[in-house]
């Protein structure tokens, strides 16, 4: 793929004794908006903390942007919101922000940018123990976008939000994207696999699949993405 903003050549990852991640390679495009699916316990959440550079690895290596993942050069380059979010209870949303701008050598005037983006204006000096879980997830992704991050990992940042809110983040994702911004997003959802330029489809620690998602409809023959993935379980079960 050219102009790869990712490259993951035959990663291995043993946690316990067993391999949660089983040769996976694949490459992210520089500028797109990928969407990382499969159910829970998958492997995921493993494989985008090699990316971020944060998980030890049996095997295989891992490049953003030409350097190995993990490298002291990349971390001003990538944004990582986790699944749980990683925000201090205590402070107001725009306390939390502004100490992690302020920790990350952001500017400042990023803090009232982010929590527009992310549409928490009307909560900013809401304690962020007191936000409901959706409102949560929201503050932690306002964190990843702190600074316009060239890689932007994003661990199912969808969850607990009512569809509304759901269409407006993806609609920010591809606007980011559209500014050049190279986003891998997970999900078991796979109705928003359809908003994605691309898809990498994970079950039990494998890669089923990296296509994009009308290449994914055509190949299986499928109507829907849902269907089109439990075609390949099943051809993958059929081996």
């Amino acid at each position: 793929m050219v102009n790869s903003a990712v490259s993951v050549e035959g990663l291995r990852v043993v946690r316990g004794g067993r391999e949660v991640v089983r040769d996976v390679s694949c490459r992210i495009a520089a500028g797109t908006v990928t969407g990382l699916l499969g159910p829970s316990g998958c492997g995921k959440t493993t494989l985008m903390r090699a990316i971020v550079g944060v998980q030890i690895v049996a095997g295989g290596t891992v490049t953003v942007f030409g350097r190995p993942a993990g490298s002291p050069a990349l971390r001003r380059t990538i944004g990582y919101a986790t699944q749980n979010p990683a925000i201090y209870p205590d402070l107001t949303v725009r306390e939390a922000l502004r100490y992690f701008a302020s920790v990350l050598r952001f500017p400042p005037s990023d803090v009232d940018r982010v929590i527009a983006e992310v549409d928490l204006a009307d909560h900013a000096g809401a304690l962020i123990g007191r936000l409901s879980g959706g409102q949560r997830s929201r503050a932690n992704l306002a964190v990843a976008l702190l600074g316009t991050p060239e890689l932007l990992i994003l661990d199912e940042p969808t969850v607990g939000l009512d569809p509304v809110l759901r269409d407006e983040l993806w609609a920010l994702f591809g606007r980011l994207a559209a500014r050049g911004a190279t986003l891998l997003v997970s999900s078991h959802v796979m109705d928003e696999a359809a908003r994605c330029d691309r898809l990498l489809l994970m079950r039990e620690g494998r890669l089923l699949t990296d296509d994009t998602p009308g290449g994914l409809r055509e190949r299986t023959g499928a109507d829907d993405l849902e269907r089109a993935f439990l075609h390949l379980i099943t051809e993958e079960a059929a081996r």
